[in-house]
């Protein structure tokens, strides 16, 4: 396609320039980032925080639109309808009630199916206490941070220290960045985020393995180049793969935003954001990250095996 015929022909761009101009911008993004964190918090959903699942069925196909318009006499903070099948007559509602208490929550429950009246078939009741969604929560931190420090170990045998450092700073960089600004607009928190953050970190990670196999390629066949000159040939070498793996993902993950529908919603931001901040940070943080070490070519760099081979 002409559209993308610039992306594959090889580049010269001058990316360790700005790259000061890109480490202030890190900086920036972390700090706000952590800030909301701290003291915004996060918007936990029906996972975490409790509340009430129904399930129920129509003989014709439900107008999500006028459900959603029936519901909002009901006092729930946060309600979330997905279609399930292809006919469009059945219908997932979760909602988080005011009080986490089981009287409360079955209440509410009541009023809905006061509201909807006896038209749907009420197939699946579920009320999910504060207990369960925090057993949840405990379970949901500590896969991410197994699945991180898993990251970690394998990242530190792959490289060289100074590698393995920069990877790693791109890695919080891209993780924190991603989880503040989810924390910053008040997306909703629950098993499908982890498992976005989740996917993210291997996203992540990859792109930078990658660039790093190109920059350790180089250090052995251009021994004499400047270590400026070599971090930019680097960079421009694989340039074009980082910016198609990195649209094909986010073109895709756009789609889901925009048609996926409410419960999918905090999932596809969590990728479009987190493509847009680790290909960023595959160049300008990872990357230039580098030029801050005298890197030499490890003797033993010819022993070590390239599980991803010589990626163009």
């Amino acid at each position: 396609m002409r559209i993308f015929s610039w992306v594959t022909k090889d580049t010269n761009i001058d990316f360790m320039k700005f790259r000061k101009a890109g480490y202030a911008l890190s900086i920036a993004l972390v700090v706000l980032s952590v800030a909301c964190i701290v003291f915004k918090g996060f918007n936990y959903g029906i996972d975490f925080s409790g509340g009430i699942l129904i399930e129920l069925k129509s003989q014709e196909k439900i107008n999500m639109e006028e459900v959603r318009k029936q519901l909002s006499g009901v006092e729930l903070d946060d309600v979330n309808l997905q279609s399930i099948g292809e006919s469009g007559s059945e219908m997932m509602i979760r909602a988080q009630t005011k009080s986490q208490d089981e009287k409360e929550q079955m209440k509410a429950v009541n009023s809905i199916k006061q509201i909807l009246g006896d038209k749907y078939e009420y197939r699946r009741v579920e009320l999910v206490g504060p207990q369960v969604g925090g057993e949840l929560k405990k379970a949901g931190i500590i896969a991410s941070v197994i699945a991180v420090l898993a990251i970690t170990l394998y990242i530190w045998f792959r490289f060289e220290w100074q590698f393995a450092l920069g990877a790693m700073v791109g890695l919080v960089h891209d993780l924190l960045v991603t989880v503040g600004f989810l924390s910053l607009f008040d997306f909703d928190i629950s098993l499908t985020t982890v498992a976005a953050v989740l996917t993210l970190a291997g996203y992540s990670v990859n792109d930078k393995v990658v660039n790093y196999d190109r920059i350790r390629e180089n250090l052995r066949k251009y021994k004499k180049m400047p270590q400026y000159e070599l971090l930019n040939k680097s960079i421009n070498d694989i340039f074009s793969r980082t910016i198609l793996t990195g649209l094909t993902t986010l073109l895709a993950s756009i789609a889901l935003f925009i048609f996926g529908g409410d419960t999918l919603r905090s999932f596809s931001f969590t990728i479009v954001l987190g493509v847009i901040v680790g290909t960023y940070s595959s160049i300008y943080v990872s990357g230039t990250f580098l030029n801050l070490f005298n890197l030499r070519a490890n003797q033993n760099a010819d022993k070590a095996v390239n599980p991803f081979g010589n990626v163009e």
